[in-house]
């Protein structure tokens, strides 16, 4: 998917919410719906950028750790909107992504206890 198509689809979706939006007697269930539309898009496009064996690997990092796999996701998709995906990853690119986002989460853990001292 182009990133032109992403952005056509995330400005629609937002217009959609908007007005939805305009009556708050439906805020819960507007929020609701856009969490869910929001899970949807972040699901299609993990679709398009993840071959099948790298997406049920993700799943079953999902389960084991949540936090880790949302931020695996969302590093993901920055990168299928930027344009920087060559086509479908593998399990074995998704490791090496997933090794690259264990060794920032690790830095950062290690900067913010220095910074507690």
């Amino acid at each position: 998917m182009a990133d032109d198509e992403l952005e056509a689809i995330r400005r629609q979706r937002l217009a959609e919410l908007q007005s939805k939006h305009g009556d708050s007697s439906n805020d819960q269930q507007g929020q609701q719906e856009a969490k869910q539309r929001e899970t949807e898009m972040r699901n299609s496009i993990l679709a398009q950028v993840l071959d099948q064996s790298a997406r049920a690997r993700l799943s079953n990092l999902a389960l084991v750790k949540p936090e880790k796999a949302k931020a695996v996701e969302n590093y993901l998709i920055q990168m299928a909107r930027m344009g920087q995906l060559g086509g479908k990853i593998s399990e074995t690119g998704l490791i090496d992504i997933l090794e690259k986002v264990s060794q920032q989460t690790e830095k950062r853990q290690l900067s913010s206890s220095t910074d507690e001292r």
